[in-house]
């Protein structure tokens, strides 16, 4: 019988959903005070996890809520990031 591999699961830190770790952006405080998106879920730092959800990325830049998270100013870069990947994600998606 094959073994069935762990999802690794993560909590969105504004809408407080689980999902599979592969389904939410992963921001990032590294250890020289740098903030950024990590598109590969691997890079070292204190990490915080954002659904891909229009409404959730802008509730986390209106509210602070990965400044606090994090510790430390986000860049309005990131948000911006997001939104993009977003919207290349909506636009790409197959109509039905």
């Amino acid at each position: 019988m094959p073994k069935l591999r762990k999802i690794p699961m993560r909590k969105c830190v504004v809408c407080q959903e689980q999902e599979d770790k592969r389904q939410l952006f992963r921001v990032v405080r590294s250890p020289e005070g740098d903030v950024f998106l990590d598109l590969t879920g691997k890079k070292n730092g204190r990490g915080a996890y954002l659904s891909q959800k229009k409404a959730c990325i802008e509730k986390a830049k209106n509210k602070n809520l990965l400044s606090r998270h994090l510790g430390t100013p986000v860049p309005d870069q990131v948000f911006d990031d997001m939104l993009r990947l977003v919207e290349e994600r909506c636009v790409d998606a197959p109509s039905e």
